[in-house]
């Protein structure tokens, strides 16, 4: 049996079904205020750079148990068919479902997160997207690209109406394959941008001139324009680099399409209220293999 609902409409099908005396999920990272994160400056380095970053968020016992997870989850779904996308040479993308995360309820009721959510998307931003990119020893430079195209909202209306976190679960290094990111580019349009997503090779230098490559220490979480061009570098070590992925739209964005976030009803009877109304979701009786819809087959191959 299944259920499709946004958390609006599923909060008022349910009514009374949830009651104080129900469990739920402890947040204790939930101690800061949010008034201490400034708006101006959240909002000057989204729409500048493209990219914000709160060092040491995370205490790094947490990030552990997310590694953990990661591993596990990548163990299960690379038995399954289409179960890790590739993204390049020894490179995968993995979409999960928020309960195998241990983390997942501190992760989105962060007073970081939820503060740069709000400042950028509005206080009615939706979750959707969970999962997790891992660039193995090999990996190569990918092409400089991203995430899916331009909306007119940013194109015509020069608004960004999405955000993707990132949080690594290991200290990087410069031979790890760091995330490189052209601060700015989010802006950039072209009729030239492959598939909307992969600019020609002529602007290449660039985005070479811009180019910042992120080496992030376990704890710390940045938050990025998908649009802004970046890619993941060559991984010249002997360990992988996984890293979770946080998808959030404004209520006019369109990327909840690409994903699936499925919640199991005991799951969703153990969900705080704050986090159930910026959800995207299907409620299951079991949860059911995602059959991942964001493939982006332009990143199959190494950066030639």
């Amino acid at each position: 049996m299944r259920m499709s609902h946004n958390g609006q409409d599923l909060q008022a099908s349910m009514g009374m079904a949830r009651t104080s005396s129900e469990s739920t999920i402890r947040t204790p990272s939930q101690a800061a205020p949010q008034s201490r994160y400034d708006t101006a400056s959240i909002m000057g380095g989204i729409y500048g750079d493209g990219i914000i970053a709160l060092k040491g968020a995370f205490e790094r016992g947490w990030v552990q148990r997310v590694g953990e997870d990661i591993e596990t989850l990548f163990q299960e779904a690379i038995k399954r068919p289409s179960g890790a996308l590739g993204r390049g040479p020894n490179r995968y993308y993995v979409e999960i479902h928020p309960e195998r995360l241990r983390g997942f309820v501190d992760l989105v009721t962060h007073p970081w997160v939820v503060a740069v959510c709000e400042a950028v998307l509005g206080p009615d931003y939706k979750i959707v997207e969970l999962g997790f990119d891992i660039p193995f020893p090999g990996a190569q430079n990918q092409p400089w690209h991203r995430d899916f195209p331009s909306p007119v909202e940013t194109v015509k209306g020069r608004r960004l109406n999405s955000l993707a976190f990132n949080l690594t679960t290991v200290d990087v290094t410069e031979d790890m394959g760091p995330f490189e990111i052209a601060p700015g580019t989010q802006w950039d349009d072209s009729p030239e941008f492959e598939n909307g997503m992969f600019p020609p090779k002529s602007f290449s230098p660039r985005y070479l001139e811009r180019a910042q490559r992120r080496m992030p220490k376990m704890g710390d979480i940045s938050a990025r324009s998908a649009l802004t061009i970046h890619r993941g570098t060559a991984n010249h070590s002997d360990k992988s680099r996984p890293t979770l992925v946080l998808g959030v739209d404004a209520p006019d964005a369109r990327n909840a399409e690409r994903h699936d976030l499925q919640i199991s009803r005991r799951y969703f009877e153990m969900l705080p209220e704050q986090v159930l109304q910026h959800l995207i979701y299907r409620v299951v009786d079991d949860l059911e293999e995602i059959e991942q819809a964001h493939t982006i087959e332009g990143l199959k191959m190494a950066d030639s």
